[in-house]
């Protein structure tokens, strides 16, 4: 199946200042691993700049501003909050990141991909409407999602998030809006404390799975399985996204769950099934976290391989 890989130099260039977790090597070690033979057939596309509108379909228009006109010197590295920090690459990095989940998003609306993935930094699932937060600058999967409602006309859109930590900002985007549903298991207690099981939006569109520490592929599978995965084909979405964290890895140095590569490939294999079944196989992948760079390279090679259908 013809997938599009999505990816700019620029997201080596966004610095984040030395021993930060979210670094360029992140994406450097997953391209590498996505040069194996096996991936000889991804359709390879750069990363286009996200309109400015588009940004505030996702985002108030005080935060793109206050973003977009934030400078910083030539070897300077400034920072937004205590943990997400700002080189002179990044603004652009930001909206290519977000470029890309759009140009995704067009990639498996007009039919030449029927997935794509998107290889960028910084992430975004903790950019909240009016806020950056948690190395994130603009909510790539939020600006996707609104993408294909403002340009597709769909109506009923997804995003699920199997990322360690929970996609707070995505929530706050999209828990007002019943036709916008979103999923995500993740730590507690763990950053941003947020994503409690009773945290269920304006219309049962936001489903939170709570995960111990410790927890494992096993209870992984079971959560998913009898969790966000009925929910998701309850809600019948025109158009899938994910936003694909793989710091829920045993080895990933941020948290504690013990996931492993076949559990990214059971999730991804399942939630194929699902956009299947409702929306053509539509399905749109976006790099979020994952810091240990070998678990972060086998995790991510291994759920494209899904996307593939190999």
């Amino acid at each position: 199946m013809s997938v599009a890989l999505f990816t700019h130099p620029i997201a080596l260039e966004h610095d984040t200042g030395e021993h930060h977790p979210e670094c360029a090597d992140r994406v450097r070690y997953l391209l590498r691993a996505l040069e194996a033979p096996v991936f000889t057939d991804l359709l390879r596309e750069l990363s286009p700049m996200a309109p400015v509108a588009a940004l505030e379909a996702a985002h108030s228009k005080r935060h793109v501003e206050a973003m977009l006109a934030l400078e910083v010197k030539p070897g300077e590295i400034q920072p937004i909050d205590a943990d997400t920090f700002i080189s002179t690459a990044s603004l652009e990095a930001a909206r290519r990141s977000a470029g890309g989940a759009i140009a995704a998003v067009d990639a498996v609306m007009e039919g030449w991909a029927k997935a794509a993935f998107v290889a960028m930094r910084p992430p975004g699932h903790h950019a909240e409407a009016d806020r950056a937060m948690g190395f994130c600058l603009f909510n790539n999967a939020a600006v996707a999602a609104l993408h294909a409602r403002a340009r597709w006309g769909l109506r009923r859109i997804a995003v699920v998030d199997f990322d360690v930590h929970h996609g707070n900002g995505t929530q706050d985007i999209f828990a007002n809006d019943p036709d916008l549903f979103y999923g995500s298991s993740h730590q507690h207690p763990c950053y941003p404390g947020t994503g409690m099981a009773y945290e269920t939006g304006i219309a049962a569109n936001i489903i939170n799975l709570p995960l111990a520490p410790g927890t494992g592929g096993d209870d992984f599978r079971v959560a998913w399985g009898s969790g966000i995965i009925p929910a998701l084909r309850a809600f019948k979405p025109e158009l899938l996204i994910i936003s694909a964290g793989f710091d829920a890895h045993a080895h990933d140095p941020l948290a504690q769950l013990r996931l492993r590569e076949a559990d990214f490939t059971w999730v991804t294999e399942m939630l194929l099934a699902v956009a299947d079944e409702f929306c053509p196989g539509r399905v749109v992948s976006l790099l979020e976290g994952g810091y240990d760079l070998d678990a972060l390279a086998s995790s991510a090679a291994v759920h494209v391989k899904a996307l593939m259908r190999l």
